[in-house]
């Protein structure tokens, strides 16, 4: 029998989770990260005490060995909280993407930089896109070279990655593939985790974003960066599959911090039009705004559904094998229609306010620049999405890139 329920102990988290957010990470401390164009280090460090830090990891690593489906309410608690996105992309990054790296790291990445992450003095990020592309995997110009003496010597340059400030001043580090043997397509790629301190890295300039402006969004240049064989991730020539799989559980958190940010778009639209009065009674009266409202509640519940659907397949597939393929197009499903679903309510909502909503008094200004990010890209294109769809859908034949 199908059981939508959640258990006691996920409910729990989203309480503990939701009142400490409703304290430390209000609207008016979100304008101020907003506008200072930073997450304050008390934040990050709360957010590490109360363990949503790299929860995904096993405890002895510095996580809470949370599921997927208590990462993602992870995930739309703190997008309920912050708006503007910004540190639930602190969060969803390392939940997702350090989960991959702990998985395959050695002792030594994880005693230098993961366990110090999980605290809130660390960061641990993904370093994907590039000049010419970024969900192009196979497409990527970084290259791997063997060194005599073991270990990797990369060269290639990254941008428009999460964090690089923050993993800067933290002594964090990234996540990075590229080809070793190019010859062979995307089964020549390798990955290593690359620290941005690192000799021979280069960060090469910090982005003026539209949207989610508290944390830093950059790029870095590596200049013949010699790691050693034990900052390799995984086997050689599984590059492209532990990317694959960093995108997968980074797409789920996506989609539900757009979730959460919708959610709360909703909400405080709604506490606005029972106040705002327009010939004689308030705006709710009007079946007009009614009907608008009932509109996004409906797609906003059944996306919901989804996102956690998917977040439930993802436990599947690890706890007990579940077909990676049709994952991989429900997945696609949340990323393609979480974020536009968003977007779409905060331009809705705004609307609504009248001038007001056009003003920065409005904090949903800060949401509908922030969730745009997940529209355009982040974590994967939109058309990128459909593509993986349809392919699943039809079957590979019918959609072939290459």
């Amino acid at each position: 029998m199908v059981d939508f329920s959640f258990s006691e102990e996920q409910e729990l988290f989203r309480e503990a989770v939701r009142e400490w957010l409703s304290k430390n990470l209000t609207l008016e401390q979100v304008r101020e990260n907003d506008t200072n164009h930073e997450l304050p280090k008390s934040l990050i460090k709360g957010m590490g005490d109360l363990g949503l830090l790299l929860l995904t990891l096993p405890e002895e690593d510095g996580g809470s060995d949370a599921d997927w489906v208590t990462a993602t309410i992870g995930a739309e608690e703190l997008g309920y909280a912050d708006i503007s996105v910004a540190s639930p992309v602190f969060y969803l990054v390392q939940a997702s993407w350090g989960y991959v790296i702990n998985k395959l790291a050695s002792e030594t990445v994880k005693e230098k930089y993961i366990r110090r992450a999980a605290t809130g003095n660390g960061f641990i990020g993904i370093g994907v896109t590039e000049p010419g592309g970024g969900s192009d995997v196979a497409g990527f110009k970084t290259t791997f070279k063997p060194n005599a003496g073991g270990g990797w010597n990369i060269n290639g340059e990254k941008c428009y990655i999460s964090g690089t400030a923050e993993a800067a001043e933290m002594d964090g580090g990234y996540f990075v593939s590229g080809f070793n043997n190019r010859d062979a397509g995307h089964r020549g790629m390798t990955a290593a985790f690359v620290p941005i301190n690192y000799e021979g890295v280069e960060i090469t300039k910090r982005f003026d974003n539209m949207g989610r402006m508290a944390i830093s969004t950059g790029g870095f240049k590596m200049t013949d960066v010699n790691v050693p064989a034990d900052y390799q991730l995984g086997e050689t020539n599984r590059g492209f599959y532990s990317t694959m799989e960093g995108f997968d559980a980074a797409r789920v958190l996506v989609s539900a911090s757009c979730i959460g940010a919708a959610e709360r778009a909703m909400n405080l639209g709604m506490d606005y039009i029972k106040e705002r009065m327009a010939f004689g009674q308030p705006l709710a009266k009007y079946q007009g705004i009614q009907f608008d409202l009932a509109d996004m509640v409906a797609h906003h519940e059944a996306i919901k559904s989804l996102v956690y659907r998917t977040a439930w397949m993802l436990d599947k597939k690890y706890n007990e094998g579940f077909d990676a393929l049709e994952l991989a197009k429900y997945i696609s499903m949340c990323k393609y229609l979480a974020p536009h679903h968003a977007l779409d309510t905060f331009r809705r909502v705004l609307y609504w306010m009248g001038a007001y909503g056009y003003t920065k008094e409005c904090p949903l200004e800060m949401g509908m620049r922030g969730v745009m990010s997940y529209c355009i890209g982040a974590e994967g294109s939109a058309n990128i999405q459909k593509i993986v769809i349809a392919r699943e859908t039809m079957g590979r034949d019918w959609t072939k890139t290459r």
